[in-house]
Order: structure tokens, then sequence, then C-alpha cells
């Protein structure tokens, strides 16, 4: 049966700028078996270029049709909603980007929708803003709902906290577009043209990824090389299919093996 991939990147390919041991030379496989792949991430700040860049130094040669980012699902989703419409952003460059190419209209008074993603560029003021646009009927929609990393020195907020905050102050609830929304799941699997039996996703959270895959009957693969541990899997009802250490020790032969088991 004919496979894919949807990859999560920091955790299973990256973590931090560091290459995880054997990532691209499972890239490489991938890419000399001709099995078609997408790097799948929350963060909306980055452009695909900007990730195409990043795993560059790291020595993995791809190109911006191999990403797929929460920015992109946000801007395909909104276009189908409201073609044409208008969003005031609380974000940066590879969400305003993909919500321009999306022929949406970024504008500073009556959007159709506020949009909150990553960035360190908005100020209170711009929240304030976005707070009178929602109580005046714009819609609020998340790129992400990722949570803050609670580690000191981390630069960015988690999506989660800002949305909380403009959450709070309207009494509106956010809709969040990223993973483990199907939103996402099910539009970056027909970015790569498959069917729900043809997907596998590989991810080190099983809050997003596998939480994800598992509610669309996709073959997931936990990777051990970045968040999750064997001892945290005993907290969720759920289970990945395949626990790997990290995808240089990933069996391909088994996963083509592997028979779908969607309850779907």
């Amino acid at each position: 049966m004919k496979k894919g991939f949807l990859i999560d990147m920091d955790g299973v390919i990256y973590g931090n700028d560091t290459l995880i041991p054997g990532a691209d030379k499972f890239i490489e496989k991938l890419q000399e078996m001709d099995i078609p792949f997408l790097f799948m991430t929350n963060n909306s700040q980055r452009t695909p270029l900007d990730a195409v860049n990043k795993v560059a130094k790291m020595g993995i040669n791809i190109s911006e049709q191999n990403v797929y980012t929460s920015a992109m699902a946000t801007a395909s989703f909104l276009s189908f909603m409201k073609p044409n419409g208008s969003a005031y952003v609380l974000g940066e460059g590879g969400l305003i980007t993909s919500l321009a190419r999306e022929g949406y209209n970024l504008v500073n008074q009556r959007p159709d929708f506020v949009v909150v993603g990553e960035g360190r560029n908005f100020t209170l003021e711009m929240v304030n803003s976005a707070v009178d646009m929602i109580l005046s009927g714009s819609r609020l929609i998340a790129t992400n709902l990722d949570p803050s990393p609670k580690k000191t020195g981390w630069t960015n907020l988690g999506i989660r906290a800002v949305v909380a905050m403009i959450e709070e102050a309207t009494g509106k609830k956010a809709f969040s577009v990223g993973k483990p929304s199907p939103v996402m799941m099910r539009s970056a699997r027909k970015y790569l043209g498959l069917e729900a039996k043809e997907t596998v996703i590989i991810g080190d959270t099983m809050d997003t990824d596998i939480l994800g895959g598992v509610q669309l009957g996709y073959t997931t693969i936990l990777t051990l090389s970045g968040i999750s541990t064997r001892e945290s899997l005993n907290d969720y009802a759920f289970k990945p299919d395949i626990i790997v250490d990290s995808v240089e020790d990933l069996d391909l032969e088994e996963v083509f093996n592997l028979h779908n088991k969607s309850f779907a």
C-alpha cells in the first residue's frame, strides 16, 4: 500500500538547533525511495522557506513543498470559510505571508477575523484593539493552542497564554486550526495527496501529533527524542501504533506492513 509521512520537526528532526542523530539519514531514505512526506509544524512564525533554510544548516535538503505550517492551514481554512475576507493579525511573517497568498486583506478596522499566531512584535495596545474588534463582531482564530514551555529564558509565550487573555477579555472562545485539530491534520494529508489509510504521522508529543493521528485513523509513530517518555504514556487512554527512541530506529518495512486499524 502507498504510504506518506507527516513529520513533526522540533523533537523529531532536531532539538532547538541541534540535529537529532540519524534524522538526516531517515529523510534521505524517504527521498531515495520516493516516499512523499511533509514537515508539519504548528509554528506559524516561519515561512516554508525559513524551515527549509533551518534544516539545510543541519544537512537536510528539502524544498518548500515539503513543509506545511499552521499558518498555511489557517489561511486555507479562512479562505474556505470566507473567500477574500479580512483579518487583523497578531503574528508575524509566516502567518502574514500565508494569509496574503490566499487573497486575504490585512486590516486594522472591522476585520472578519482576528487571527492569533506566535510573535514577539505585537503589543498590549494591539491586543486591546483585537478585543474591541471581537466584541464588535469579529471572530477569533488561533493558529494553534500550544502551551508555554514554562522554562526560564524562553522568548515566546505559547499561543495558548495569549489566546486565554483575549478569551477572558471578550467572553468568546477561539477556534484553533493547528495540531491536533482535524482541520490541519486533514488539510496536510490532502496537500500531500493521501488518503487517511495511507497517512503516517510521526511526532514526539502525545497531545498533538499522536492524538490528532488517532482521531483521524492515521498510522501513528511516537518518537522519544523530544518531550514524551515511556512512563508518560500511562497518562493517556490512547496509544501510538509504534514507539521508537528516534526516527533513526524506525523500520520502514514494519510501517508499510502495519495494517490500518482505524475505527472510523
